[in-house]
């Protein structure tokens, strides 16, 4: 059977991101970017929207029920299409929740998808990201002869460290994704398994990697 329903799950800088989309493209999935599904609601000022921006500008973190809201309404427009969900469920309560909706739906995950990258590869390579400060281009320092003092190729704006990149932010960040996911995938490997994949290598040999295991 064609995999039609599928989680990714990753901790931040493994590339799920990218893979999220570039599988969701080669399988026919329509992509759901929880952080994309926000935004839009925000930016298009719909009811869940109006509710979620209420906690966003006092810092605070949009409750679950009104993320699964936005998943919610996602899954009656597809109406039966397939699907990649990207950024949800992060915490066991929020998978637990995702699968009374999707049985009240009937219907069922069909693969959950793990980037794994080990911690340390995670921090070379998010300490090492470098952002224009203007255009928003993304380097690596790799790529920079000049290091923190170079300037963007596309526009010349100064290249800056964003906060969430710096390495006690990022070490944190790891902390906190370890502390949450680790309980979500015990809940899906005991509920249909877990299919693991390292995002180390290159980007083409790991999305091959992935439509290759995906039945």
């Amino acid at each position: 059977m064609a995999v039609r329903h599928v989680i990714i799950i990753g901790p931040p800088g493994s590339g799920k991101g990218t893979q999220a989309m570039r599988v969701a493209d080669k399988l026919d999935l329509k992509h759901l970017s929880t952080g994309d599904l926000l935004r839009e609601a925000v930016s298009e000022g719909t009811e869940l929207g109006k509710k979620a921006e209420e906690y966003m500008k006092a810092g605070l973190l949009v409750p679950d029920e009104i993320m699964l809201g936005l998943i919610r309404e996602q899954l009656d427009v597809l109406e039966g299409g397939g699907w990649m969900l990207d950024g949800f469920p992060r915490t066991l309560p929020q998978a637990e929740t995702l699968a009374e909706l999707l049985a009240g739906k009937d219907l069922a995950i069909d693969m959950v998808l793990l980037i794994d990258v080990e911690s340390e590869e995670i921090v070379g390579r998010l300490t090492s990201r470098r952002v224009c400060g203007d255009c928003k281009a993304v380097y690596n320092l790799s790529m920079l002869p000049d290091g923190d003092e170079s300037v963007c190729e596309k526009c010349g704006g100064k290249l800056v460290t964003r906060p969430d990149d710096r390495e006690e932010t990022v070490r944190r960040r790891l902390k906190v994704y370890e502390e949450q996911t680790a309980p979500v995938l015990d809940f899906y490997r005991k509920l249909r398994g877990v299919t693991e994949v390292t995002g180390s290598g290159d980007i083409d040999e790991i999305t091959a990697e992935i439509i290759r295991g995906r039945r």
